[in-house]
């Protein structure tokens, strides 16, 4: 089972998180096929760098040496795993593992040691009924929100271009500080601050403490420990305004103040949530928008769903899951786009893929990005076709993957039914075009994270 350690990001938790060991007496990765370390202190860094990116550095590894392969970051082994059959080998004897907001905490240097198992499972929990929760409860809201780009988009000339990424991430941000930490963000101004912090700082988790130039350019240190702090800081206001009073408005810090945490605990679980929320959000809108403008026939297939299902009436919670094929455009979206490439966890026990043994805390690393575009599992992997997924063993893959079913992470869950709402509003009223002889090109937002098409306008 994964966590949400399907977010790309969870590689770099896991790296940051974890202890360096040094090399072992062998270059060998315990008879593992894959590369020796580059350089002596940084391992294979320079040979990631140098590919553009962790996804296609993995890529190229892949291919040359199979499902199994080993490389180095810095001095610690790290074991990639690259289809669906040997992760399945892996997934099952190691359910037990840090899941996503331990790693993450550890990366924003908070500290949660001293928990118990049975107090560590009762937190998660909290997290992930207070992701759900705060969907039921405002679902009215995210309708409003999502009406509310409608109208600003009906309101351009015809002629006029839409910055789809830059208006995702903006319509995104609204989303999560709204649901997560309430009114106070219904002032634009608010929701413009906290996004330029919230860059500052996700930009940092996926480049700066890896390569060290956080600690090596004090400029930039200065900028995010300033970004961090004000997010704190706000998230301390918004905590200490809900406790002890009963609001309208129920939010996802809402059920961690009556949820028996203290205000560390409480800081800790809303900053995970509103820095990871709003990236995989905006991702998912942005580039299920993009598939549909570019796929007429899926755009016109979803359309008719979604006249069937509503007819002339409102979207509501109770209609809208019915959206099956809306679904389906969703998953395909989180496959073709590569949309989470990474994920990883700390090998608790000597353990065993095929012939190789994996050495007790070895880094483990799911290739996902490999694994989602593997022909041998997805016929032409690279067509975007929300069909392959009207395949109940489609989808029985994926929830193995963690981006669907009883696995599937709070944060995804909140991206899905987001990126739902949306299109069901956009796509009644709208027909989504690309500009005529656009040519995109994705590129990922670090070395670290997933792609995205940074200027794609429709």
């Amino acid at each position: 089972m994964l966590d949400f350690a399907i977010f790309a990001v969870t590689f770099l938790l896991a790296l940051v998180g974890a202890v360096l060991y040094l090399y072992p007496a062998s270059r060998q990765a315990a008879g593992i096929p894959g590369l020796t370390p580059t350089e002596e202190k940084d391992g294979n860094l320079p040979d990631i760098v140098n590919s553009g990116s962790l996804h296609e550095f993995l890529v190229n590894l892949h291919e040359r040496f199979g499902p199994v392969v080993s490389f180095w970051f810095g001095r610690r082994l790290v074991v990639s795993l690259g289809t669906v059959d040997v992760l399945k080998q892996h997934i099952n004897p190691n359910k037990t593992s840090d899941p996503f907001e331990t790693m993450l905490k550890s990366l924003l240097r908070y500290q949660s040691d001293g928990e118990s198992v049975s107090e560590n499972h009762m937190r998660k929990k909290l997290y992930e009924n207070g992701v759900t929760d705060s969907l039921q409860r405002n679902f009215t809201l995210l309708l409003k929100l999502s009406e509310e780009l409608l109208d600003k988009w009906l309101s351009y000339p015809e002629s006029q271009h839409v910055p789809l990424s830059q208006h995702m991430l903006g319509f995104a941000m609204k989303c999560v500080t709204q649901l997560v930490l309430g009114s106070t963000f219904e002032d634009e101004q608010e929701v413009i601050r906290f996004q330029k912090n919230h860059g500052t700082v996700w930009a940092e988790i996926g480049k700066g403490f890896l390569d060290g130039s956080l600690d090596k350019n004090t400029t930039w240190r200065k900028q995010y420990e300033g970004a961090f702090m004000e997010l704190e800081c706000t998230l301390k206001k918004i905590i200490k305004e809900r406790k002890g009073r009963n609001f309208n408005q129920h939010i996802f810090i809402d059920s961690l103040v009556h949820g028996n945490l203290n205000d560390q605990q409480i800081l800790e679980d809303g900053m995970i949530f509103s820095l990871a929320g709003c990236v995989i959000t905006a991702k998912l809108c942005t580039w299920a928008i993009y598939f549909l403008a570019t796929s007429e026939e899926v755009q016109k297939k979803l359309y008719e769903e979604i006249d069937q299902v509503f007819g002339k009436g409102p979207v509501t919670p109770e209609k809208i899951e019915h959206l099956r094929y809306c679904r389906q455009i969703l998953c395909e979206t989180v496959r073709t786009a590569k949309l989470t490439p990474v994920s990883a966890r700390l090998q608790d026990i000597e353990g065993k893929i095929d012939q190789f043994i994996i050495p007790r805390e070895t880094l483990v690393l799911y290739a996902l990005g490999v694994v989602l575009q593997d022909p041998s599992t997805w016929p032409s992997p690279y067509k975007f076709d929300p069909d392959r997924f009207a395949d109940e063993s489609a989808m029985k893959t994926f929830s193995l993957l963690g981006f669907s079913g009883t696995q599937e992470c709070p944060e995804l869950r909140f991206a899905y039914m987001v990126s739902t709402v949306l299109l069901s509003v956009l796509v009644r009223r709208l027909h989504l075009l690309p500009v005529e002889g656009q040519v995109i090109e994705t590129k990922a937002s670090n070395p670290w994270l997933g792609f995205l098409p940074p200027t794609w306008e429709i």
